[in-house]
C-alpha cells in the first residue's frame, strides 16, 4: 500500500514538473515570438522611411533639370544612387550584420550623392529660391531627422530582443528554437572624426 502511495507522489511530482516546464518554454517561445516580431515591425519603419526618401529624388530631379546649365554628371550620380539604394532589401528575418552593411552601403551612397547635389545648387542661386526646391530639400531634411530616430528605433528594439535571447535560461530555449541575434546599424566610416570645418 505504502509503495502504491509513493508512486503516485512521484507520478504526481513529476506532472507537476512538467506542467511548470511546459509553462516555462510556452511562456518564453511565445516572448521570443512576441519581440523578434518587433524588430521585423521596426525594420519595416525603417526600410518605411528610407523608401519615403527615395521617392522624393525623382521630384527633386526633375526640379534641378528645369536649369538647363545644371551639371548633368551630378544628376546622373543621384539616379544611379537611388536606383542602386532602392534595389538592395533585406529579409526582415536574416537581420544578420553583412546584410545591414550592404542595405547600409547603398543607403550611405545616397545620401553622398545628395549631399554633393545641395553642394552644387549652391551655385546657383535661382534654384535655391525656387519654392518647389526649397519644399523638398526641407522634406529631404524631416526624413533624413526620421530615418535617424527610426534607426536609433530599431537598434533600441534590436537590443531588447538580443538581451532577452542572451539571457539565461532563455538563451538554452533560444538556441533550441533558432533565434539569433540580430544586427544593429552603427555609425558610418569615419564618424568617429570631427569634420574640418573651413572659414
Amino acid at each position: 500500500m505504502k509503495t502504491i502511495k509513493k508512486s503516485w507522489i512521484i507520478i504526481g511530482v513529476i506532472i507537476i514538473a512538467l506542467l511548470l516546464l511546459y509553462s516555462s518554454v510556452k511562456r518564453t517561445y511565445n516572448s521570443m515570438v512576441s519581440l523578434d516580431e518587433g524588430v521585423t515591425s521596426q525594420w519595416a519603419q525603417v526600410e518605411n522611411v528610407y523608401q519615403r526618401r527615395a521617392d522624393l529624388i525623382p521630384n527633386l530631379v526633375s526640379t534641378v533639370k528645369g536649369y538647363a546649365d545644371f551639371e548633368q554628371k551630378t544628376l546622373t550620380d543621384v539616379i544611379e544612387a537611388r536606383a542602386k539604394a532602392t534595389s538592395v532589401t533585406i529579409d526582415p528575418s536574416n537581420l544578420d550584420a553583412n546584410a545591414i552593411q550592404q542595405f547600409q552601403a547603398a543607403q550611405d551612397g545616397l545620401s553622398s550623392a545628395l549631399s554633393r547635389l545641395m553642394v552644387v545648387v549652391e551655385r546657383y542661386p535661382d534654384l535655391k529660391a525656387n519654392q518647389s526646391f526649397l519644399d523638398l530639400q526641407t522634406q529631404l531634411e524631416r526624413t533624413e531627422n526620421r530615418i535617424t530616430v527610426e534607426r536609433r528605433t530599431f537598434n533600441s528594439t534590436a537590443q531588447n530582443y538580443n538581451t532577452f535571447i542572451r539571457s539565461f535560461p532563455k538563451n538554452i530555449y533560444a538556441s533550441i528554437f533558432g533565434f539569433e541575434k540580430k544586427a544593429y546599424f552603427s555609425a558610418q566610416e569615419g564618424a568617429e572624426q570631427a569634420p574640418k570645418v573651413e572659414f
